[in-house]
């Protein structure tokens, strides 16, 4: 949903449904996901090969139904989070997660739990240089021709005068410069904080500061400077314009209860 006011004052803002406490966001998000993040802080106290008891009791400790907690169950077996054995003695027993698994699941975790749109976004721009520079020597024809399909894909948008899809494509465009890097810990890190600000995203707010036509036809430039220095293998001048990117970006993402309530 997309809502478009003018707010003196301020730059245009993307307003975010991320909520300022753990528990609204909880609240919002499915019972399954939540029993999962349960029963991963319940694995993680208990140590590798602890048992942490039966489905029933851990059933009764996250208060959901059958269903739900099979899917929860399901969730945080997938993520390597427990290991569960039947039988006599069986029941769940917390998994041995080797480190990438533990910093995967830590990702997946923050988005329901203490993180903010706006500490994704902070890191998101510290990891960008490392990606530019990976796109620099490792692109090829191809990721540059998708690259340059996005760009069209942004440039429509800005013509429709369609301020979210326009955001929506730029985010999509980082996306596919992360998957030229050769460095899975990099790539996986950065497109999951892209998803955490993507799935919070409602709107483009404009303001008498800056007009939004404006803005997005100085951001949608500011990205052909950087594919266009990226395929020229160009490292000055695409580490010069991340760092505008980075430095000069008017897209604010508000986490207050105000915002949420908005949507």
């Amino acid at each position: 949903m997309v809502k478009t006011n003018a707010q003196k004052g301020s730059r245009p803002t993307v307003t975010s449904s991320h909520t300022a406490t753990a528990s609204a966001r909880s609240a919002r998000a499915p019972r399954s996901e939540v029993a999962a993040e349960l029963l991963a802080r319940l694995a993680e106290a208990a140590g590798a090969g602890v048992r942490m008891g039966s489905k029933s009791e851990l059933r009764a400790r996250c208060a959901v139904s059958v269903g739900t907690f099979n899917e929860a169950l399901r969730i945080a077996a997938s993520r390597g989070v427990v290991i569960i054995r039947p039988g006599p003695g069986g029941g769940l027993f917390a998994a041995d997660q080797p480190p990438l698994v533990r910093l995967g699941n830590s990702v997946l975790a923050l988005d329901a739990d203490q993180t903010s749109v706006a500490e994704a976004v902070r890191i998101r721009d510290a990891l960008d240089p490392l990606l530019i520079e990976d796109a620099l020597w490792h692109a090829s024809a191809t990721d540059i021709a998708d690259m340059r399909a996005l760009l069209d894909e942004m440039a429509r948008t800005a013509e429709a005068n369609d301020s979210i899809g326009f955001v929506h494509a730029n985010w999509k465009l980082h996306a596919r410069i992360a998957h030229v890097s050769p460095q899975p810990i990099l790539r996986s890190l950065y497109v999951n904080l892209l998803a955490i600000i993507e799935s919070h995203t409602l709107s483009i707010l404009p303001t008498q500061e800056q007009a939004l036509p404006d803005f997005i036809a100085q951001r949608h430039e500011l990205h052909v400077g950087i594919v266009d220095a990226i395929a020229e293998h160009d490292q000055k001048r695409a580490l010069a314009l991340v760092n505008q990117h980075n430095t000069s970006s008017a897209i604010h993402h508000d986490t207050t209860e105000h915002a949420a309530d908005a949507s």
